[in-house]
């Protein structure tokens, strides 16, 4: 499973968007986000209008090479100031340039896809526009499936069993939800038959994965995120720890599972050990679908505090350690939507029910409180 994501992030909102896409200048240098960013003189070769001219030669964006600085003083109309943050998923360049006060201030988001030269704005929020033009852009409502393979060393993470599953949604108007899946739950599989759901890695990878979880909530994933344990450590390794207050102390036999009660940074062995623990919980596997929701709210309100300046980067490392068929685009606005959530609009569930057995397997049913949640949770907010 992926704390890391989604802040990411993990950590989409609001409607369509009106992408305001410009083209870079044709010397503007590829983005290194493993290199600091550096200032560039404005294009001469991007500007559509006098107006456009004019607000490039004032505006003043720390970090924004020239193309993109001009599609960002584009969207404005107006001199501009501001700093800009660069990153990458998937290949693509991904930008995120803000004003003073960060999330409280005007946020702008940009991608430069694969192998283009150009940058275009593709979201954000802009209060100093006003309640019209600074209105949230964001993509609207949408679901991610992270997905946490059982892979080893040397195994395949993307044709081997998931040992968790969370589905991360928001409703584009301020509420979010994260549901849990119990993992042995017995479920049709798109092309066989019957099997526990975490099976479905193994069948069919990712797009297998989601596609049962599809055919049993009735809802559709934007896209997933996969890692497996070694890509889990990395990401909260190399963002420094997860700030987390445990609300239990945990004994765990596995390497790192010795966790006292209250606030800590965990490594990511301890974050591993913490999102695997079921034998010692009352709930066993339930429970640990809980416990895994909690690693990502921490993960969520870590990301928050840090502001949207800090998502370019941690991007960039969630790609360095995971599989996803998410853009740039997709999972930038999806991220960073997050910061328009409200804390007090964010339901959690988890999809379990009864045990019994099937083929000879223990296995869990699915009960009518699951499916109850999967209607509630199609607009991208959990109730309650």
């Amino acid at each position: 499973m992926r704390t890391s994501a989604l802040p990411v992030t993990l950590t989409a909102a609001v409607s369509a968007l009106a992408l305001a896409a410009c083209t870079g200048s044709a010397d503007e240098p590829a983005s290194d986000p493993a290199a600091p960013a550096t200032s560039a003189a404005p294009s001469s070769t991007t500007s559509s209008s006098p107006a456009t001219a004019a607000a490039t030669a004032t505006s003043r964006i720390s970090g924004a090479p020239a193309g993109l600085r001009d599609v960002v003083t584009a969207r404005y109309g107006s001199a501009v100031t501001g700093s800009a943050e660069r990153g990458r998923w998937r290949g693509d360049d991904v930008a995120v340039v803000t004003g003073s006060g960060d999330q409280d201030g005007d946020v702008t988001l940009a991608v430069r896809p694969r192998g283009r030269q150009g940058w275009k704005v593709v979201g954000g929020w802009w209060p100093s526009l006003g309640p019209t033009k600074g209105k949230a852009q964001l993509g609207g409502r949408g679901h991610v499936l992270l997905i946490g393979s059982d892979a080893r060393p040397g195994e395949d993470p993307a044709r081997t069993r998931a040992d968790a599953l969370q589905l991360l949604g928001v409703d584009g108007t301020g509420g979010a939800g994260l549901m849990g899946f119990a993992r042995d739950l017995w479920v049709p599989i798109p092309g066989h038959g019957e099997g526990k759901l975490n099976s479905a890695l193994v069948y069919g990878g990712p797009q297998g994965q989601v596609d049962t979880v599809r055919r049993l909530t009735g809802i559709t994933p934007t896209g997933y995120v996969l890692t497996g344990f070694e890509g889990f450590e990395g990401v909260v390794d190399d963002l420094g720890g997860l700030s987390f207050r445990a609300p239990f102390s945990m004994d765990s036999h596995l390497t790192g599972g010795q966790i006292d009660k209250g606030a800590r940074r965990l490594s990511g062995r301890q974050a591993l050990a913490w999102s695997r623990e079921r034998k010692s919980l009352p709930g066993g596997d339930f429970d640990r679908s809980r416990n895994q929701g909690l690693l990502l709210a921490a993960a969520a309100l870590q990301a928050r505090l840090a502001g949207p300046s800090a998502l370019p980067r941690a991007l960039t490392v969630v790609d360095r350690h995971t599989e996803s068929d998410l853009t740039g685009e997709e999972m930038l606005l999806f991220a960073a939507s997050f910061y328009r959530v409200d804390p007090g609009q964010v339901g959690r569930a988890v999809a379990k029910g009864p045990t019994g057995t099937a083929a000879g397997q223990s296995v869990v049913r699915l009960d009518d409180a699951s499916r109850a949640a999967f209607r509630d949770f199609r607009d991208g907010r959990i109730s309650g």
